[in-house]
């Protein structure tokens, strides 16, 4: 990708009982686009006593996007959905005002050995709608706009490119592209896109201007319009972007807002268990963390 201006390596963190690798938000990039949060999560294998458990919690501000590889989660939130997360698929839940949801091994697995792997992405809302009420979708992956051009495989998986439009219920002006290839392709897109730009290297390689860059890499364009590159053999890479806010975001713990009133009101609403419950879950939650607390 031609005029790198950042490579963003991923760093391990732990969300629980899991491990995943962290792309966003960085200390020199906090977003990319509307794109504020990435997790690569896996690959794992759980054993037959191991369990995906991510106990209730709540979100605002953002909507998340969960895209799976390998496995299976059971979506479970404060609207009544109850929803199981296949490969393929995307999981889009719009927090809004506040929202509350679990995500956990289905019940016909959790004896079994499980393989997990996939992205959890959050993107932040439009200022005048961080407020709006919350809202959840789930696209199938045959809905999801798939097309090949010579070797290389497309599929938009949120927004807008190519003349072509997700199905995902998006509420700015993003992209997120999965770009497959089996042989060794030059990649040139930049008139496809807008705004920011940044791609994660999931399997195989690319080269731009002389470098190769890996897997576990977000690199970041310094113009969409740039985004030139080789695309290596048997490779998978991620696209993500679209138009900046001219507001901050602040994250704290899971809530995402241009105002840290909002955030504050949030965490005392949590502390408070003054968020919707999720009916049929478990009486458990997650608290909001200690190291947090002023």
């Amino acid at each position: 990708m031609s005029n790198i201006k950042l490579i963003i390596e991923e760093r391990a963190a732990n969300i629980g009982k899991f491990m995943v690798g962290r792309l966003l938000p960085f200390r020199q990039k906090r977003m990319v686009g509307p794109f504020i949060y990435i997790d690569h999560m896996g690959p794992v294998k759980l054993n037959e006593r191991e369990n995906f458990d991510v106990l209730p919690h709540p979100h605002i501000g953002l909507s998340t996007l969960t895209f799976l590889f390998e496995g299976s989660i059971m979506h479970r939130d404060a609207l009544g959905n109850e929803v199981e997360i296949k490969p393929g698929a995307v999981n889009w839940m719009t927090a809004g005002k506040g929202i509350v949801h679990s995500e956990r091994t289905p019940d016909y697995l959790r004896d079994s050995p499980l393989f997990m792997h996939g992205l959890q992405i959050w993107v932040a809302l439009p200022k005048h709608l961080e407020q709006m009420e919350p809202s959840f979708s789930h696209i199938e992956e045959r809905e999801i706009p798939s097309w090949t051009e010579g070797d290389v495989q497309f599929k938009l998986v949120a927004g807008e490119a190519f003349g072509r439009t997700s199905p995902v219920p998006v509420f700015s002006k993003l992209f997120m592209l999965e770009i497959k290839s089996k042989t060794k392709q030059v990649i040139n897109i930049g008139n496809e896109l807008f705004g920011e730009a940044g791609l994660y290297i999931l399997k195989g390689a690319i080269e731009s201007e002389g470098h190769i860059y890996e897997p576990k890499q977000l690199l970041v364009a310094k113009d969409s319009t740039l985004c030139e590159f080789t695309i290596q053999e048997n490779s998978t890479i991620y696209i993500y972007g679209g138009e900046p806010f001219p507001e901050e975001r602040f994250i704290d713990w899971n809530f995402v807002s241009s105002s840290k009133d909002l955030i504050a009101q949030a965490k005392e609403k949590w502390e408070t268990q003054s968020f919707p419950k999720i009916e049929g879950d478990a009486v458990e939650f997650i608290p909001y963390p200690i190291f947090n607390r002023k």
